[in-house]
């Protein structure tokens, strides 16, 4: 089929309009439109008309994810002296929060100020969430103050706002008092107390969902993903809630898209089912990074290292790409296998033949693949070669194998470090007590209980949802 081209053509406003909608999507066509535009000087024709136009050709590259050229439209639509409305707005700050610009947005701010728009329900929310978005939650709940009667599409904004930032009290007790809630309503508060490791929460305002008496929610795919998150991580009565959203899935015969098939395939991994983990794997049709990564992972956190670098060539073969994920999964199914040289060559081609950078959870992952060998002296001598000062993911892992090797020596000295960095961690201090006692080290071992309880720090009991 022939690529559709405009360049030998001269577009009216109108055409431009109509071809812009229809190829909403096709980042190509997008192009050529605008350019046929800038070189017929059909923008000047008509200033209501060029406002529409400028308006669709910002939406139009957002959508396709060209958030910079969104951007840079409004300064060439000032430029050209044609006054943006009240629909302008709203696309600029996505694009703004899209591209991690906060400054940009922060002049949006102000150019909406200027020109009597920011009292705009549509351009307000927009600003509610751009401000959550990038970290700021007072601008944000002040921003949301300003709304006169807001809809329930700026009290989600609100919501995810709290969420992102980790105010899950405040946006529990404002979701409690909001007198019209929708999917999008409970979806946002399961997975801001899922994010926040909150997992007993999540799952019972799932329940409260479902059980809803004042109106009829059905849950959708991204509330699913949220509770599923939460019941991988929870206990045995979280997996049991998965299966039984499994179950739904499967007869309602929703279709496994990524994103939902990661999920599952994620709770079944954690789980130790890796039968199941595999048979939802294959069930997802459009096998993106993030499944190829769960799967990875599962199989070389329980067991299966060798099947998961069998795993990682076949995800190569079918051309895609390897990230930061990725490369954390490989490293743990060498160190599973004590495949040292393995893991040290993946670790060092994969870096390089994809551009991944390296972060201190990845150089722990190689501490962790060198120290469970047993070569605990070279697993010190590479973090003596770091090119930073070791943190805490990084001690943490030699301190890890130096307990698998009972190397009570180095496990003291790495352990007083660990505590020098984290002083009010439990675990610094329990681990440190334990060396000791293994060491038969007993007035040491209960100077380090001392020491934890004249810090104020006290071991965190395990929980358990029957007690």
């Amino acid at each position: 089929m022939r690529c559709t081209s405009f360049s030998s053509f001269s577009l009216s406003l109108e055409d431009a309009l109509h071809l812009l909608q229809r190829f909403l999507y096709s980042s190509n066509q997008i192009k050529q439109i605008h350019t046929v535009l800038l070189t017929s000087n059909a923008l000047v024709a008509s200033r209501w008309k060029t406002k529409c136009v400028y308006n669709t050709l910002i939406r139009s590259y957002l959508t396709t994810g060209e958030y910079k050229t969104s951007l840079a439209l409004f300064t060439h639509m000032l430029a050209s002296h044609v006054q943006p409305n009240n629909l302008t707005f709203p696309s600029l700050i996505k694009a703004a929060c899209s591209s991690f610009s906060v400054s940009y947005g922060v002049a949006l701010h102000g150019q909406a100020l200027k020109r009597g728009f920011l009292w705009d329900p549509f351009v307000q929310t927009s600003f509610v969430r751009f401000y959550g978005e990038v970290g700021d939650l007072e601008s944000s709940r002040k921003m949301f103050d300003d709304i006169l009667n807001p809809c329930v599409v700026a009290c989600n904004s609100l919501l995810d706002a709290c969420g992102r930032n980790g105010e899950m009290d405040y946006a529990f007790e404002y979701f409690q008092r909001m007198p019209v809630t929708d999917v999008v309503s409970w979806t946002t508060v399961i997975n801001g107390f899922s994010k926040k490791g909150l997992h007993a929460k999540a799952l019972m305002v799932f329940g409260e969902m479902i059980q809803n008496e004042r109106a009829v929610i059905t849950p959708n795919e991204a509330t699913f993903v949220s509770v599923l998150s939460s019941c991988a991580n929870f206990d045995q009565g979280g997996i049991r809630l998965g299966k039984q959203i499994h179950g739904y899935v499967m007869s309602k015969e929703i279709i496994l898209t990524t994103t939902l098939g990661t999920a599952l395939l994620d709770m079944y991994g954690k789980a130790g089912d890796l039968e199941m983990a595999l048979t939802i794997f294959d069930q997802i049709r459009d096998k993106k990074i993030c499944a190829w990564n769960a799967i990875i992972s599962a199989l070389a956190s329980n067991g299966r290292p060798k099947q998961a670098l069998e795993m990682f060539e076949m995800m190569k073969s079918s051309y895609v790409h390897p990230n930061g994920i990725t490369l954390l999964a490989i490293l743990t199914a060498c160190a599973r296998s004590k495949l040292v040289d393995l893991g040290i060559q993946l670790f060092s081609s994969i870096c390089s033949e994809y551009k991944i950078i390296p972060t201190s959870e990845h150089y722990g992952c190689v501490v962790d693949l060198i120290g469970r060998a047993g070569l605990l002296v070279d697993a010190a001598n590479f973090i003596q070669s770091l090119p930073f000062e070791p943190d805490a993911s990084v001690l943490g892992a030699l301190l890890g194998a130096c307990k698998i090797h009972e190397n009570t020596e180095l496990g003291n000295t790495v352990g007083k470090q660990l505590i020098g960095l984290q002083p009010q961690h439990c675990g610094q201090y329990v681990a440190l007590s334990t060396f000791n006692a293994l060491d038969s080290n007993w007035s040491e071992a209960e100077k380090m209980r001392k020491a934890m309880i004249e810090a104020g720090i006290r071991k965190i009991p395990a929980y358990s949802v029957l007690t």
